[in-house]
């Protein structure tokens, strides 16, 4: 395997761990915060404010305190990934419409089943655009954890600069690019077929 693809692979696991971090606390306390109103201001406000921290000010952060390598830049990925998918999350939510929620309630369903069943299901399509803005952010982002050690395409981009190998400083920019435009493809496809069931099951 080349050295590019070495790279490619270790960007990918790295954006990969981050991404499914961020979902396994990004939609939860998106979901939470949807449904609890007094809490809604302050956690939005929290998450909006985390979004704008440039990411290599998040990177510097998480240094002294985790060191260098895998860990801190996982760990300052998952907090760049997590606001869009919160956001989006909460916005989907709270924009099902209140008329099939009462019809679904009409229906004998619980609270629970109107979730599962309806809510859900309507609100997946925006919840999956989230998804989809955090994985080219993070892609996007694991350039910069070069900086601390944590490898991936960055690292090949901080290595050409290094011995003014020009070539393979662009080589890495372009995958880097490459890559971030593939995967916002794929999900962009897979984010208009949901829209295309869930509007199919709505109607």
């Amino acid at each position: 395997m080349s050295d590019l693809l070495l790279h490619v692979r270790d960007h990918l696991i790295l954006s990969g761990a981050a991404l499914a971090c961020a979902l396994v606390l990004g939609i939860p306390l998106g979901s939470a915060i949807a449904r609890t109103a007094a809490l809604r201001d302050v956690s939005l406000a929290g998450v909006n404010v985390a979004r704008v921290i440039p990411s290599l000010a998040v990177l510097a952060l998480a240094q002294p305190f985790l060191g260098i390598g895998f860990r801190p830049s996982l760990v300052a990925l998952v907090f760049l990934a997590i606001p869009p998918i919160v956001i989006n999350t909460d916005v989907a939510l709270r924009n099902v419409s209140a008329a099939l929620i009462d019809a679904a309630h009409g229906l004998g369903m619980t609270e629970r089943q109107v979730r599962a069943r309806v809510a859900w299901p309507l609100a997946l399509p925006v919840v999956f655009g989230g998804v989809r803005t955090a994985a080219v952010e993070v892609i996007a982002s694991a350039t910069l954890a070069a900086f601390i050690g944590g490898g991936g395409l960055g690292e090949y981009i901080l290595n050409g600069l290094a011995g003014g190998d020009y070539g393979q400083l662009f080589e890495g920019a372009i995958a880097v690019a490459v890559l971030a435009l593939v995967v916002q493809g794929l999900l962009t496809v897979v984010e208009r077929r949901i829209a295309v069931r869930t509007g199919a099951r709505s109607g």
